[in-house]
C-alpha cells in the first residue's frame, strides 16, 4: 500500500482495519491464474501479506515477482532476503517503472492519488509492448481513496497537481470534508470529490480516454478494481474470475457496514482518548494545588517570604497571598 513514508500509528493495524490486500487474495489470485500470469509486478508491498501469497505462486511457475517499495517493512525485507523469486525494489514506483522489466500484471496499491495512479498508468502504457496491456489490479478504488487523494510523501506531488491538503485527517463516510473522528490518514485531500482527485477518478480518465477497455470492481474491503483489454487473449478468463463480483450491491451493502462499524470504534477510542486526557489533566492539577496548599502551610516558605521582603525593600519576590490568589482562596485568610 506504500509508494513513501510509512503512515502514522493512527492507520491502525492492517489486520484490524481491513485495509491489507491479502483480504481479497483470493480474487485476486484468480486473476492472476485466468491471465496466466508468470510474472507480477506489486507496487505497494508494505510488510509482505500478500507478496508472500504472490511469491509462493511464482514457485509454482517458476515464475518472477517484483515488489516495489521505497520503504519496506522489516517482514518485506526477510521475505525478499529468503525468496529467490522475489525482487525488492526499493524506489518510488514512478522511478522504478522506467527501469523494470514490465510484467504480465501489474499490481497497483501505491501512493493513493490522481497524480500517482495517473502516472503510474502512463508509464504501464508507455513500457507495452506493441500496445499489450498487462492485467492489471488496483486496490482502494472504493471509499475512501476512490474519490480523495492521499499522500505518503507530499513533496513528490508537484504543487499543481496536489489538492488542497489536510493533516492528521480524519475521514468518515458522508463527510466531503474532514470529520471530527473517522479513519485518520497523514495527509488528506481537504474535500472528497471534484476533478482529478483520487485513485478511481484517476483509472475512470485513463479508461475513458481510450476504447476497448473493461473494468471491473469488487466492492468490498476498500475496493478491488480489475482492469484489461477486451481483445486481449485472456479476457474471457478474466472476465468469468469477476463477473459475479462486479459491483455487485451485496458486497457494497456489507462494505458500507463494515466500513460505519470501523469508523464508529474509532470515534468511540478517540472519545475514551479524550476523556483520558482530561482525567490526567485534573489529576495533574490537583497535584499542583496540593503541592501549593502544602506550600502555604510550610514553616519554610513563610520564612522565605520574609527574607525576600527584607532583601526586595517590602516587596517580596513571591508571597502566599499571590499563592492564595491563584488557587481562588480568599486573600485575607484562605481556606
Amino acid at each position: 500500500m506504500i509508494d513513501g513514508e510509512q503512515p502514522p500509528a493512527q492507520r491502525d493495524d492492517l489486520d484490524e482495519a481491513g485495509q491489507s490486500l491479502a483480504h481479497v487474495g483470493e480474487i485476486a489470485l484468480a486473476l492472476l491464474d485466468a491471465r496466466a500470469a508468470g510474472s507480477v509486478v506489486e507496487i505497494g508491498a508494505r510488510g509482505g501479506d500478500f507478496t508472500r501469497a504472490l511469491a509462493d505462486r511464482a514457485s509454482t511457475l517458476d515464475g518472477r515477482v517484483i515488489a516495489i517499495d521505497p520503504a519496506p517493512q522489516d517482514g518485506l525485507v526477510e521475505l525478499a532476503r529468503k525468496r529467490p523469486e522475489l525482487e525488492l525494489v526499493r524506489q518510488p514506483s514512478i522511478d522504478a517503472l522506467r527501469r523494470i522489466e514490465l510484467a504480465d500484471a501489474v499490481i497497483v496499491d501505491g501512493d493513493h492519488n490522481y497524480f500517482t495512479v495517473s502516472e503510474e498508468l502512463r508509464l504501464i502504457e508507455e513500457r507495452a509492448a506493441g500496445g499489450d496491456l498487462p492485467l492489471l489490479l488496483f486496490h482502494d478504488v472504493c471509499w475512501p481513496h476512490a474519490r480523495r487523494d492521499t499522500y505518503y510523501a507530499p513533496a513528490r506531488i508537484p504543487e499543481r497537481d496536489r489538492q488542497p491538503i489536510v493533516e492528521n485527517a480524519a475521514l468518515a463516510p458522508g463527510e466531503p470534508g474532514v470529520a471530527h473522528a473517522g479513519l485518520r490518514y497523514r495527509w488528506a485531500a481537504a474535500r472528497e470529490g471534484g476533478p482529478r482527485n483520487g485513485v478511481l477518478t484517476a483509472i475512470e480518465d485513463f479508461v475513458d480516454a481510450r476504447d476497448g477497455l473493461r473494468l471491473a470492481i469488487v466492492p468490498i474491503f476498500y475496493g478491488l478494481g480489475a482492469l484489461w483489454r477486451l481483445d486481449a487473449p485472456w479476457a474471457s478468463a478474466a472476465a468469468a474470475a469477476v463477473d459475479p463480483l462486479d459491483r455487485d450491491p451485496v458486497l457494497e451493502r456489507v462494505e458500507e457496514h463494515r466500513i460505519a462499524n470501523l469508523v464508529e470504534r474509532y470515534r468511540h477510542a478517540q472519545e475514551l482518548g479524550e476523556i483520558e486526557i482530561m482525567r490526567r489533566q485534573r489529576a495533574r492539577d490537583a497535584e499542583r494545588v496540593r503541592l501549593l496548599r502544602t506550600m502555604l502551610g510550610s514553616r519554610a516558605f513563610a520564612w522565605g517570604e520574609r527574607l525576600s521582603r527584607m532583601r526586595k525593600g517590602g516587596r517580596p519576590t513571591f508571597s502566599r497571598e499571590e499563592v492564595r490568589r491563584a488557587l481562588g482562596d480568599d486573600a485575607e485568610g484562605g481556606r
